[in-house]
């Protein structure tokens, strides 16, 4: 993937995730970490260790990492550390992203992560 796409990509992720409440962005080396408070929901990752892919992280529902791992293992993976604890990856360097897509993964995250106070307030706007 051009380095130019990636960074278009990272630049409508931070969209998507910083219209959350209290969401923040940390960079880090190529790579992404979106913050609510003190606590990451999202990654965005740029051949993180050398594995050549560009892709979002996000923290998911119980067993559904593993499910969409084993379901769709073209797009999606389980991330290195994080993939055990529950967490999935969806690789965006697989030809058209549906942003949609990504936004209920992004929103499902926050949900899982955010206190349940802010949670309130975007549950408020558009149920989940």
């Amino acid at each position: 993937m051009p380095a130019f796409a990636a960074g278009d990509c990272l630049a409508r992720l931070t969209g998507i995730c910083l219209a959350l409440p209290e969401a923040s962005r940390r960079d880090c080396e190529g790579h992404a970490a979106f913050l609510v408070r003190k606590s990451t929901f999202a990654y965005f990752l740029n051949d993180h260790h050398g594995d050549g892919r560009v892709s979002i992280a996000c923290k998911a529902l119980p067993g559904d990492n593993q499910a969409l791992a084993s379901a769709q293992p073209e797009r999606f993976y389980l991330p290195a550390y994080i993939g055990p604890r529950g967490w999935i990856a969806l690789r965006l360097d697989r030809g058209e992203i549906d942003w949609d897509e990504v936004s209920e993964l992004v929103r499902l995250s926050y949900r899982l992560i955010a206190p349940k106070s802010l949670v309130r307030k975007i549950e408020r706007v558009t149920p989940l």
